[in-house]
């Protein structure tokens, strides 16, 4: 076959071939189409759509090897073949191809349309990232052979007056919404923001002609200035809209002659040295977004970008960067041309939310965003929708997984509810356990409620949890049993009415517009006469409760305000306790569920975690610091109005309330040991029993035999393992005099005693290395596996931490002897590096810095030293797997955290 690539044909003064004229030959009711891949996964859901849009337009496609299958589309099925040839020897007759092939074989399916039918005129490719080299050769057959190809990386096109579409899905599942009869006609790089564009002129009263989706790989075969040229022609286009991204001249060979609204974008892509998405402009280019935008100005004879505020435009276009600026950069430009919209306007495409939520901001009016009823049906699942309180999150598999706490493996640094445990060393004890249940540090309100709330759980004086923990300690047990001993007394029954109460109160005053504003649940002005208490639980009673009444004096003495205590404060007879309890953490709860931060759930489960939390901590302290109305030695009313957490805590401890340093390095091992992330084994642990009660009934799941779980998967190399620091520290500090690991002027040379540590330590390792033994034991508190093999390393842990004491003016003696280690293991040549000072050591260094001089004087013995560093863990890590168990029960599946048996292994 003779060439006549070079030879004049088309319409048009083109160097090169155009077969249209007009943008009515564009996409017509006479075209008929045949799709290539007519049954892949993105043609099967779209060619029925168009072919009943267009009134049955495609009269078979190809599937190689399904010959004999149909495609069903709502008018009548497609026949399908496994090529071309086939379909035109069983009649078919069609002028349009429609590409759907993979890259690799697209250029070959063009081939194929050529090749065997005469009467091709036009292909619509949508493949995407079709290789420059096949493109070439794409455009040189449909030069050779005068065919018009649109694409690739198009979505086709489609035409409103003649209801047509071919390709891909411009218009959407409903063509008709958005391609409403009018006459401005679209072209644009991008196949998504062509519907886009349609669908925000029509919401201002335009309507289209012509839509091509032009794609923007490297050669786009039918680009700008055909359009321009068809656009001439068409009669029914009074003007035009131009989509343009980065790359490529087209634009600038484009002779417009009708009003042209041009939008480019991608002003950031002239910064990347690689491509991104289409493929644009990059870095070095003379044809990037900036480009573009002059030679469109120059075109319109504008100096400046049309916005609303600064409306530039002329009779000839105006450039907008915006797509939601083209509608009244149109109407502008056409007025100016005496021509007016085609239609009344329908409206327009602002975000029209149907939910909102400030979160308890009051924001200024111009960043409010309305809230509008929906549509029928929406509108009634709406309504019920924003009857529920709290949130809902989607159930899935929980198995070393979690929403609630995550480890950086850069810094090792945990987090729990998004804060750092940096930051949570930061925190008073309330605040974490806020941090715990609402899922924030929360504020000083919340903190005044949960003080008296946990500690009014401490005293277990003639209480069978004390008993059950006494009994177990007196066995032999590890803190950590003792601890589980009191938890399982704890049990459903113990909260039940509490829980109640708190059901009732949340339904109640969500009924009686309780708002979600912040602060809400503190107001003095809102009215609580406007809850209904018919049906109420049993919230007060005749004669009045000791431990309610003190429990709210200890609110009041500490200043915290709740509406929900105000209420049941204003009921006939007096306050149950576990009325009060719910009360006070229905005041807790109200924000975070308002805010949908929390599940009701969640918040229900309240008055059982602050039961848990103070039973815990109570029964860490021996049977003999229990008395009538006083614990470790603190009076209740000091217990419950003044104390704070970290004190209570504290004395639980060590028998005995702290002084400011004492209880600053008590809070912040606190913080620093809140969570390692759900692969720790004590979150494996808490999480395990959740999954086994089975969290997809969130009601059956004991969250005392979840703390069980927690306080089962510690023990002496996980939780008590900060004992083996304590123990070197005293070994090497022994006989130096030392009375006060606080004081500055403590007299002791710490280099020279690390260099005493360092030459025992070395005598050790040759010893070992002698008779041939590698279980060299390491020092506690040195190196760690991911910060290593710098010159000098640094555990940023015990920076922060390090920093956090230095800005207090405080000093550590044990800390100090650390970085004195380190550097002295280097010196002495020991370790070919500064190894880092780990976060063990700090934990070590102050735990030893609150029990120093108890330990000198007698007052704790070795014993109690190791069961005070194991119980200064299972305090903040009660409150991190509280968090966990509370994510697992929210979120997980039943029996999620167990192993598939194909992944378990016998050992012989």
């Amino acid at each position: 076959m003779q060439s006549n690539y070079w030879q004049k044909k088309g319409v048009g003064d083109f160097k090169y071939h155009v077969g249209l004229s007009s943008l009515t030959q564009v996409a017509t009711r006479e075209d008929r189409v045949c799709v290539l891949n007519i049954l892949g996964g993105e043609s099967s859901d779209v060619t029925p759509v168009s072919h009943a849009y267009s009134g049955g337009n495609v009269v078979f496609g190809t599937a190689p090897g399904k010959g004999g299958a149909v495609l069903e589309t709502p008018i009548g099925n497609i026949p399908v073949y496994n090529n071309v040839r086939d379909g035109l020897a069983a009649g078919h007759r069609f002028n349009c191809g429609v590409v759907y092939l993979p890259p690799s074989a697209a250029r070959d399916g063009v081939a194929e349309l050529i090749r065997v039918n005469p009467e091709l005129r036009k292909i619509f490719i949508i493949t995407e990232k079709i290789s420059v080299h096949d493109a070439r050769e794409i455009r040189a057959m449909g030069q050779q052979h005068g065919i018009d190809i649109f694409g690739a990386n198009g979505l086709g096109v489609a035409d409103s007056w003649n209801q047509v579409r071919i390709g891909g899905a411009l218009g959407g599942d409903k063509p008709g919404d958005s391609l409403r009869r009018g006459s401005i006609a679209i072209f644009s790089n991008s196949g998504g923001f062509s519907t886009t564009i349609a669908q925000y002129l029509r919401m201002a009263g335009w309507g289209t002609t012509t839509v091509i989706s032009s794609g923007k790989d490297v050669y786009i075969h039918y680009a700008a200035p055909e359009f321009a040229f068809a656009l001439a022609n068409d009669a029914r286009s009074k003007g035009a809209v131009l989509y343009c991204e980065p790359g490529g001249y087209y634009e600038l060979d484009a002779q417009f002659s009708k009003p042209v609204v041009a939008c480019v974008v991608g002003r950031w892509k002239s910064k990347l040295t690689r491509a991104v998405g289409h493929a644009g402009a990059m870095a070095g280019g003379n044809d990037d977004a900036l480009a573009k935008e002059r030679w469109f100005m120059e075109k319109f004879g504008v100096d400046a970008i049309f916005t609303p505020t600064e409306p530039v435009f002329s009779a000839k276009g105006a450039l907008v960067t915006n797509i939601a600026h083209i509608p009244a950069a149109l109407t502008a430009v056409m007025r100016a041309n005496a021509t007016m919209p085609d239609f009344a306007p329908e409206g327009n495409l602002a975000l029209k939310a149907w939910f909102g939520s400030d979160e308890g901001l009051n924001l200024p009016d111009d960043l409010r965003l309305p809230v509008v009823e929906a549509v029928a049906p929406y509108n009634e699942q709406v309504a019920l929708l924003n009857t529920q309180i709290g949130g809902v999150v989607p159930r899935q598999a929980m198995k070393d997984a979690s929403g609630a706490s995550q480890m950086d493996p850069k810094t090792q640094v945990s987090s729990l509810h998004g804060t750092s445990m940096l930051t949570a060393a930061t925190l008073p004890f309330e605040a974490n356990v806020a941090l715990a249940l609402v899922r924030d540090a929360s504020g000083e309100n919340d903190r005044k409620l949960i003080a008296p709330a946990v500690a009014a759980h401490v005293n277990l004086h003639g209480r069978p949890e004390l008993a059950a923990a006494q009994a177990s300690r007196d066995a032999g047990n590890a803190p950590n049993a003792v601890l589980a001993a009191a938890a399982a007394i704890v049990g459903p029954r113990r909260q039940e009415a509490a829980r109640a109460a708190l059901k009732f109160m949340i339904e109640r005053f969500h009924a009686a517009g309780l708002g979600m504003e912040f602060g809400a649940s503190l107001s003095e002005s809102f009215d609580i006469g406007s809850v209904d208490v018919a049906g109420r639980p049993a919230l007060t009673a005749d004669v009045a409760d000791e431990r309610a009444m003190a429990l709210i004096a200890g609110v009041e003495a500490r200043g915290g305000r709740s509406v929900f205590l105000r209420w049941l404060q204003s009921l006939p007879g007096h306050p149950t306790e576990a009325a009060v309890l719910a009360a006070i953490s229905a005041t807790l709860a109200w924000g975070p569920l308002s805010r949908k931060r929390i599940s009701r759930a969640t918040a229900e489960s309240f008055p059982w975690w602050l039961q848990l939390f103070g039973t815990l901590i109570g029964a860490s302290a021996d049977a003999a610091r229990h008395e009538p109305g006083r614990f470790c030695g603190i009076a209740e009313p000091e217990l419950l109005c003044k104390a704070s957490l970290g004190e209570v805590a504290f004395a639980a401890l060590l028998g005995r309330l702290p002084g400011p340093d004492d209880l600053f390095a008590f809070q912040t091992l606190v913080g620093l040991l809140l969570t390692n992330g759900p692969g720790a084994i004590s979150a494996q642990g808490a999480k395990g029993a959740v999954s086994s009660d089975g969290p997809e009934q969130p009601e059956r799941v004991q969250l005392n035999k979840a703390l069980i779980g927690f306080l089962s998967h510690t023990g002496y190399a996980h939780g008590g393992n900060g004992y083996e620091g304590i123990a070197y520290l005293c070994e090497q500090f022994r006989g130096t005099g030392l009375t006060d690991p606080n004081a500055k002027d403590h007299g002791i040379d710490l280099r020279a005693l690390a260099a005493k540590a360092v030459e025992r330590y070395a005598q050790y390792k040759s010893q070992k290395k002698t008779v041939g033994s590698l279980d060299i034991a390491k020092l506690p508190g040195v190196n760690h596996p991911v910060f290593k093999d710098k010159p000098v390393n640094h555990d940023p842990r015990e920076v922060f931490i390090a920093r956090l004491f230095e800005e207090r003016g405080e000093t550590n003696v044990f800390h100090a002897f650390y970085q004195a280690l380190v550097k002295q293991l280097f010196d002495a040549g020991v370790t070919r590096h500064v190894y880092c000072v780990n976060i063990d050591a700090v934990i070590a260094a102050l735990l030893l810095k609150m029990l120093w001089k108890p330990l000198q004087a007698g007052t704790i013995g070795e014993r109690e030293l190791e069961t005070a560093a194991f119980t200064i863990f299972l305090y903040p890590r009660m409150l991190g797997c509280a968090a966990e168990i509370d994510d697992h029960l929210n979120r997980g599946r039943n029996m999620d955290t167990r192993s598939p048996a194909s992944e378990c292994r016998f050992v012989a």
